[in-house]
């Protein structure tokens, strides 16, 4: 009796295991498809393929050079990202020598002196990005009222970051029939309500990139949104290798221990056992 018990009590822990194994892997497919869905106030991004984001895929340094070109050049007019310094772009898109010089032509308030007064002096590579606005109160009268939101961690904040903010870029149109825009507010389906107080940002041709790539709205978009996933998680790709070290260890260790114990117990499990009365 207690042997079947056990022996039910395993096959329910199988059956369990199954059945979740089996959703996890329709949920990844579903997710995997392609699709628009909307309701009476926004439209939902489709799902676009993003190479960086596969088990063994790595961020495109091209890319993100490209990308941290559109923001200097589109988005830092209103928008920051406090939490990226100089120094840690080195080698992800450009070089020591030439962010040394970007960020020298930037002037820092830094202070105070021996007289105890702030002065400005050139930017150097443990300083941040550059905020365009000194404080949130100057940022909201030079907007309206509205707050550019800082974009250090916009991938992050936003549901399904990546797809949403490619849509967003690029979704910008005119309204349908019907649907009112109040001035200074421009329409944009994948905005919740529809009307959104930022202009459209990207243009054909907007920038100039450096390798010759073409500067179209949907390639500006696609690479400003990959350096923005850098931004959030820079750690990325570190973190895949180090899961691929450990995952190499464990396996290893697996594999030995499995050998050690055939090895420690074959003398117990080959005897012979006599008993003689």
């Amino acid at each position: 009796m207690a042997l079947r018990t056990a022996f039910t009590k395993y096959n329910k822990g199988i059956a369990l295991a199954a059945a979740s194994t089996t959703t996890a892997a329709f949920t990844l497919l579903n997710s995997r498809q392609s699709s628009a869905k909307c309701d009476d106030e926004i439209l939902h991004s489709p799902n676009y393929n993003w190479d960086h984001l596969g088990l063994l895929s790595s961020y495109d340094c091209a890319a993100l050079r490209r990308g941290f070109q559109v923001y200097r050049q589109v988005c830092a007019t209103c928008h920051s990202i406090e939490r990226i310094h100089y120094r840690e772009l080195v080698g992800v898109t450009h070089t020591t020598a030439e962010l040394i010089e970007m960020a020298s032509e930037v002037d820092f308030v830094d202070g105070p002196n021996d007289e105890g007064e702030m002065f400005e002096r050139p930017g150097k590579l443990t300083d941040p990005l550059p905020s365009p606005y000194s404080n949130e109160e100057q940022g909201r009268m030079a907007n309206g009222g509205a707050l550019p939101p800082d974009l250090s961690l916009m991938v992050k904040a936003r549901h399904a970051g990546h797809d949403y903010l490619f849509s967003l870029l690029t979704g910008y149109q005119e309204p349908p029939a019907g649907k009112e825009i109040l001035p200074g507010l421009y329409y944009n389906p994948y905005f919740p309500g529809g009307a959104i107080a930022m202009p459209p940002p990207l243009n054909d041709d907007g920038v100039e990139y450096e390798d010759g790539t073409p500067a179209t709205i949907s390639q500006q978009a696609r690479d400003v949104v990959q350096f923005l996933n850098w931004c959030a998680e820079p750690e990325a790709d570190g973190r895949k290798k180090d899961a691929l070290t450990y995952l190499a260890v464990l396996g290893f260790t697996a594999v030995m221990t499995g050998y050690y114990k055939r090895f420690r117990w074959s003398t117990f499990k080959t005897r012979s056992i006599t008993y003689v009365k």
